[in-house]
């Protein structure tokens, strides 16, 4: 029986649909019946002639079935996503971090590609990261060692493997050009998805289950994942890429070769279903399945549990491959799940109601044995009934009826309700039964009051006694609240079926509901970890049960708005309750729950309340946006002692109030992403304030800086954590660092994020401009002489100077003025002569501060030299890397406006052509576009082509000079630290490429040009390094050359100098070559090729053997590029 969508007009289910279930109206089930589409809706005609220009178009020589493809997004994304992204996620933690490392950069790769608009490499980049992943896991994964037996292993990499293998089949549906190239590769894909994945999912979930609870009940959670999922892809759906014309087959059914699963597949989803959990806990439990009446009963619930699922799976087309008649599939329906409902029920009686709750049977035997099955097979059958539509006139009404009253006066009975009250729970079940039967409101009402009397009884009379106290409280507190959450579970169900204008009563007792299930959980789960640590062992709520009862808590909020049984802000309301309680499993704490359902509720308005963003109403106003913030604020900070938890578990001792603070900014600017992005996206100061509030916070967490004690609130709680003794213990004594320098550097950053963002405008106002500038460079100074010269304090002045002129050079090049043209050369020849003084003045300064101390103590006079020299050194080293980061930083900003202006005028010379090319050809210029053009002209910047050539010929010269000057302190920089590394020299000679074209120092050189300094800086320095090295090599020391004619020494040095001679002609000629890009004869830089092989294989010295190598790779290159050259300029001509 196929579900309502797939059937024929004149073909229904048998239900009935007299008084088989309550119709109470609503305003979404006409909507859902009018305006609604589901999954399996039939199109309109229109699509269908649509469908056919697309077979035309493909071709007109496809079978009938291919001529339905309908090329498409994949629809069944979601539905996907819920088996293979959690099977996912445990494959990458059964693999590592290789996995993860190589699945990264396999799909960056691939994304890069797919930027590019290479879409079958996209494709293949896909593939061959998984690949390679599932190569990383093999050999990562400790499977063999884990299961120790080899068939178990093999089995597990298996199942790995092919998981993968459907991650990418998965991943392959996402490329359309494959849906329009390859219709058929698609379509087996989809339904080798749907195929495997009940058997794939269900066995990984199986696994990942098993690792975190045990083996003992793995069975039974095989069971309920197979279920899950045969509901989730075994039920009959039509195919994402096939046309689902009802209209035009078989009178409106879709014919099954639109289905994506055939009968084959459907057979073995069922068999897996029934059969699998019980071969399963046979294999694993075959020593023990006959040795008590437990395991038989066992034996029986795994086969006829998901017996009893697949018949009522039957009812949404589950059986559909073993017949279509309605009438058949009911009569199966019937018979087999009235044997199967009393197996079910027996077991449930031996298995769990007397191993488990025989204590509350108050009814001696053989009497309980009989009540119970009264009880709970005539529940059982009351509810399938009226499951299969069953109860469809007046005789089964009453019989369903007095099934009701027999049914709960046989469960008072065995609970020991006394006698004498026993027409309570009776005319409670017939109230229960009235309202299915007659849709009456009062009724379940009724039944409500009364069943609350039944529940309070039993508590009372079972638990109200006994002198217990559970996470901190008393057992009658705790009966209190489980009889408050029962009758407002029992109470919902009714105030849900109220008219529309008391649809706040369900709100309210919702919102209470969650308010007492959120109270229960958070005091029972963190009972071990916070009340008493003595008893982390006994496990009173367990984790599974907060996330079970979160799932289901917003499955129903969800459902209930989407049927508007609640409105949008009880929606939210509850989402953020439940929520809020995953909390739990991540941070231990007292408040953790109500702290994150605070801060759920004020960051996620914009996204819960405002959802449609097509109307105007449902977007924030700039009033509403402060207030918002201004709430997450507020609660972000009413969240500061869970944030101190968090980062004191993370970082294992108390965090800074610096460090507090940066956290409390960030989230702040975090949670008002969703408002800026959603409602003020429009707003670019709402974006610049946010960029501003995210890096203050990201500032106050890297640097840290000293809070003063009045801008703290420090809680009792952090005052202990904070005040513990045993820190020295544990930890030691850690310096004391001054730390207000930090202070500085965040100020400088947020002023230079300031002016980027236009919040100072510093670009409009030249005197703002200056004082920006000059603050920058204090701030900057400041902190650089605090933080690395702390003594040489004379010093200071010229570190602070220094940064001051580095920060007007940079921001009035960039910003000019009228008259800062004339003065950034000075400023920037004073840089140039700082950095000579400051050099030499640093180790004269701390030589004679050091050795002008009295007092030696136990230090020697030359271990006191040593360390003073050690400390010149050092500083000396650290103003060096400052010099060449000043003048890198020029070198860029003067490279930068160069190619801005440039580009300025290639962009007016294309307009001047632009506007002589329509003057010449219309003959006429009207007025109003030579005002346009006058009114242009007026508004050019002050910093234009023409003044740039008559007082800005400077700026080539100095970025030059600041560029060579960076390039070699880098290379001291290189020589100090490193000892001239080799490598270095391909990072360093990139900054020759910020030289720029000038008429005083390097005349004829253009953007042609601008890698012959590279190439030369790094074959000369390898050149002089490899000298160098042959040099020391045969250089004895004090005693001289050891050249002795025939020596060892001798033949060292000849042969490595001819082998380095041997690789200048390649190097010789790639660099002509990239100066002047003339084409050579092909056969030239093949012909030097050779020449650098002897220097790679028979080499003493690791310069040369370089040399020789980027030799060959300049020879190839070459000829490639010449080669290229000259194809492309045959095809033009």
């Amino acid at each position: 029986m196929l579900p309502p969508e797939l059937n024929p007009r004149s073909f229904r289910p048998y239900i009935s649909a007299s008084i088989s279930a309550p119709s109470f109206s609503s305003s979404s089930s006409s909507s859902n019946n009018n305006g609604g589409s589901s999954p399996y809706s039939n199109p309109s005609p229109s699509s269908y002639n649509s469908l056919n220009n697309t077979a035309n178009v493909v071709g007109n020589g496809r079978s009938l079935k291919n001529s339905r493809f309908s090329p498409s997004s994949f629809a069944h994304n979601a539905r996907i996503a819920i088996a293979l992204a959690p099977s996912a996620a445990f494959l990458l933690d059964l693999g590592g971090a290789p996995v993860v490392a190589t699945l990264t950069l396999g799909l960056m790769i691939a994304y890069i590609i797919d930027s590019l608009n290479f879409k079958s490499g996209a494709f293949f980049g896909v593939w061959m990261s998984l690949i390679a992943a599932q190569i990383a896991f093999f050999f990562s994964s400790s499977l063999f060692a884990t299961f120790n037996s080899v068939p178990l292993g093999l089995l597990a990499a298996f199942l790995c493997a092919q998981t993968n293998f459907l991650i990418g089949a998965w991943a392959s549906l996402q490329f359309k050009w494959i849906q329009l190239e390859n219709p058929s590769i698609v379509l087996a894909l989809e339904r080798l998805l749907f195929a495997c994945l009940p058997l794939i999912a269900s066995a990984v979930f199986t696994w990942a289950t098993v690792s975190a609870v045990g083996m003992h009940n793995a069975a039974y959670y095989h069971m309920a994942f197979n279920c899950v999922f045969y509901w989730l892809y075994s039920i009959p759906r039509v195919s994402s890429f096939k046309s689902k014309q009802e209209v035009k087959y078989h009178g409106g059914e879709v014919p099954d070769d639109n289905l994506i699963l055939s009968p084959l597949e459907s057979c073995v989803h069922t068999l897996n279903l029934v059969f699998f959990p019980l071969l399963f806990h046979i294999a694993s439990h075959h020593s023990v399945i006959f040795s008590s009446a437990a395991s038989v009963c066992d034996l029986l619930l795994l086969f006829f549990i998901p017996f009893l699922f697949q018949l009522y799976a039957s009812t949404r087309g589950a059986l559909w491959w073993v017949t279509k008649n309605g009438n058949e599939l009911h009569s199966i329906r019937v018979c087999n799940g009235t044997i199967a409902l009393v197996v079910v029920v027996i077991c449930l009686e031996i298995r769990v109601v007397f191993h488990s709750f025989g204590r509350y049977v108050q009814v001696p035997p053989p009497l309980n044995y009989l009540l119970v099955t009264i009880t709970m097979l005539g529940g059982a059958t009351g509810a399938g009934s009226y499951a299969l539509g069953m109860i469809s006139d007046a005789f089964s009404s009453v019989v369903f009826t007095a099934v009701a009253v027999v049914v709960s006066a046989a469960a008072a009975i065995v609970v020991g309700f006394p006698i004498l009250f026993i027409p309570l729970p009776s005319i409670a079940g017939f109230y229960f039964a009235r309202f299915f039967t007659k849709k009456s409101l009062p009724s379940y009402f009724a039944f409500v009051v009364l069943g609350s009397l039944v529940v309070t009884w039993f508590v009372m009379h079972n638990f109200w006694d006994l002198n217990i106290w559970l996470a901190g409280m008393s057992l009658k507190s705790f009966c209190k609240l489980i009889v408050a959450a029962v009758v407002l579970a029992m109470a919902v169900p009714g105030l849900a079926l109220l008219p529309p204008k008391l649809h706040f009563l369900t709100e309210v007792g919702l919102i209470s509901h969650a308010l007492l299930l959120c109270h229960i959980e958070n005091r029972f789960f963190n009972y071990s970890s916070i009340y008493y640590y003595g008893l982390e062992e006994d496990v009173m709520y367990p984790s599974y049960m907060v996330i079970l009862t979160t799932l289901i808590g917003l499955a129903l909020a969800r459902r209930l708005s989407v049927d508007h049984r609640i409105g949008p802000k009880a929606n939210w309301v509850l989402t953020c309750l439940y929520s809020s309680k995953l909390a739990m499993l991540f941070i231990t704490s007292k408040s953790v729950v109500w702290v994150s359902a605070v801060l759920l509720l004020a960051v996620s308005p914009p996204l819960l309340l405002y959802k449609d963003r097509s109307r105007t109403a449902s977007k924030m106003k700039a009033s509403q946006g402060y207030a918002h913030a201004t709430v997450v604020a507020l609660s972000v900070w009413f969240c500061r002692e869970t944030i101190f938890e968090a980062l004191q578990w993370w970082h294992g001792r108390p965090p800074s109030d610096g460090l507090l603070l940066g956290f409390c900014i960030i989230l702040t600017g975090l949670a008002c992403v969703p408002i800026v992005a959603l409602h003020f996206s429009h707003v670019l100061s709402a974006k610049r304030c946010l960029v501003l509030v995210v890096a203050t916070g990201l500032l106050f967490v890297l640097m840290q800086p000293p809070i003063p004690l009045s801008w703290t609130y420090r809680s009792d709680l952090i005052k202990a954590a904070r005040l513990s003794a045993d820190d020295i213990s544990i930890y030691g004594l850690i310096a004391s660092k001054p730390t207000w320098p930090s202070w500085l550097l965040i100020i400088a950053i947020l002023l230079t994020l300031a002016a980027m963002t236009s919040v100072i405008p510093i670009k409009y106002i030249v005197e703002l401009r200056a004082f920006y500038a000059i603050a920058m460079g204090i701030a900057l100074g400041v902190y650089i002489s605090a933080e690395f010269f702390l003594q040489a304090t004379v010093l200071h002045a010229l570190i602070v100077v220094t940064m001051i002129g580095t920060c007007v050079f940079v921001v009035f090049t960039h910003f000019p003025s009228a008259s800062s043209t004339k003065l950034l050369p000075w400023v920037f020849a004073l840089l140039v002569a700082l950095f000579p003084v400051t050099y030499l003045l640093e180790g004269q300064v701390r030589i004679k501060s050091i050795l002008g101390e009295n007092g030696v103590g136990d230090i020697g006079e030359e271990d006191r030299k040593l360390t003073t020299l050690l400390a010149v050194e050092g500083a000396r080293t650290s103003l060096l890397g400052l010099y060449a980061a000043i003048f890198m930083l020029i070198a860029l900003e003067i490279k930068f406006e160069l190619a801005s202006l440039m580009r300025e005028k290639s962009v007016e010379r294309g307009g001047m052509r632009q506007n002589q090319s329509v003057q010449s050809a219309s003959g006429s210029f009207p007025t109003r576009m030579r005002f346009m053009q006058q009114r242009r002209a007026s508004t050019v910047p002050t910093f234009s082509i023409k003044r740039m050539a008559a007082e800005g010929a400077w700026m080539p010269a100095v970025g030059n000079v600041a560029t060579i000057m960076c390039f070699a302190i880098c290379l001291i920089l290189n020589f100090y630290l490193t000892g001239g590394s080799n490598r270095a020299i391909f990072f360093l000679a990139p900054i020759l490429l910020l030289l720029n074209q000038d008429s005083d120092f390097v005349a004829g050189f253009g953007d042609k040009q601008r890698y012959f300094p590279v190439t030369v800086a790094i074959s000369a320095y390898l050149v002089l390094n490899a000298i160098y090295s042959i040099w020391e090599d045969v250089w004895h020391g004090n005693t001289g050359w050891g050249l002795d004619i025939g020596g060892p020494d001798w033949f060292f040095a000849v042969k490595n100098l001819a082998l380095l001679i041997l690789t200048f002609p390649s190097h010789i000629l790639f660099n002509q070559f990239v100066w002047s890009y003339s084409k050579q004869t092909d056969s030239t830089p093949l012909l030097t090729l050779p020449l650098n092989l002897p220097s790679v294989i028979i080499t003493d010295v690791i310069q040369v053997r370089v040399l020789g190598l980027l030799g060959i790779i300049y020879s190839l290159t070459q000829y490639i590029i010449s080669r290229q050259q000259y194809i492309s300029g045959m095809k033009y001509i």
